[in-house]
């Protein structure tokens, strides 16, 4: 592995025990400039792990709380009437920072959920016709609960689709669990932790991942996959092409964490289902069936042919 991407981890799990799929995948989202949807039910290290991730890299953390009543000006920032300079001046909101925690995401109204969309793809926002550029990295998870729907409203498929990944994190085993109470026992292990890297050396690492080598065959591979999500029997709407690129580029960092210049098609078998899960709308049928998206992903992973040939000009 990649020693700076190793020091991280190490860095995290000093804090969040047994889950260390979920780091790995939380910083290929990173890597990228991506954002992770992180769906699972409350207490289980959500906002533990964004602020360790955020101390680890010595990063700006914000954390906005979505309720029903929050307004978009409440995320992204408004302009006020500043009488003394007779101009107004932009007071900027709590998206304004390096690691955001967008906690429960999916209880707030579509209009305020709407606020992230400029920011998640474009990484400005724009007030008042003025676009203002959000800091780098800019790194968002967002939460939600997957039990409890009640006063929730269902990200629509534009808001999924910006996401880079959807992960869960699971309970912990009951070995874990013990560990996280000897852990937490005195002083919280989150306030002694320090950081391994600065935000320069991340961009740096950033940079440096676009340079990893992705051969026609696994593009080749990547479309296959997408194009079969819009044509299998079970699904309603595929897989748009952002999701190939999102699909393409987290190969390239899965590859870099792992100290590879090179992306295998393992990487892209492994990445797929958290990719490609919630950018498909299965039908009734399959909904009914109790079929899941990421079940069909792997199943269609399974029918394409893997490449085992490096595309090489003579």
């Amino acid at each position: 592995m990649h020693p700076d991407i190793e020091n991280i981890i190490t860095n995290i799990e000093n804090v969040i025990i047994g889950k260390r799929n979920v780091v790995e995948l939380s910083l290929v989202a990173l890597l990228v400039g991506g954002h992770v949807l992180l769906e699972d039910v409350p207490g289980v290290g959500k906002t533990m792990m964004v602020k360790s991730l955020a101390k680890s890299i010595h990063a700006n953390f914000r954390r906005i709380q979505f309720t029903p009543d929050l307004l978009p000006s409440d995320v992204t920032g408004v302009s006020i009437y500043n009488p003394k300079e007779m101009e107004f001046q932009f007071h900027p909101g709590p998206l304004m920072g390096n690691i955001i925690l967008a906690d429960e995401i999916n209880r707030t109204s579509p209009k305020t959920q709407s606020a992230l969309l400029e920011g998640l793809e474009e990484a400005n926002i724009t007030i008042d016709g003025i676009t203002y550029e959000l800091p780098k990295p800019f790194f968002v998870m967002a939460t939600q609960n997957p039990i409890e729907y009640e006063g929730t409203y269902p990200l629509p498929e534009a808001q999924l689709d910006r996401f880079l990944l959807k992960i869960t994190m699971g309970y912990p085993t009951m070995v874990e669990e013990l560990e996280i109470l000897n852990r937490f026992q005195n002083l919280p292990p989150i306030d002694k932790l320090k950081p391994v890297i600065d935000i320069d050396g991340l961009l740096s690492l950033q940079k440096e991942m676009k340079n990893v080598y992705i051969d026609e065959s696994i593009k080749h591979y990547i479309v296959s996959i997408v194009n079969s999500t819009r044509e299998d029997r079970n699904i309603y709407l595929g897989a748009s092409p952002r999701g190939s690129i999102a699909l393409m580029k987290a190969g390239q960092a899965y590859a870099f964490m792992y100290g590879r210049d090179y992306v295998l098609p393992d990487d892209i078998q492994y990445l797929a289902p958290f990719v490609l899960s919630h950018r498909i709308i299965l039908n009734s049928e399959s909904k009914f069936e109790g079929i899941t998206a990421e079940k069909i992903i792997k199943n269609i992973i399974k029918t394409i042919s893997v490449p085992v040939k490096r595309n090489v000009k003579l």
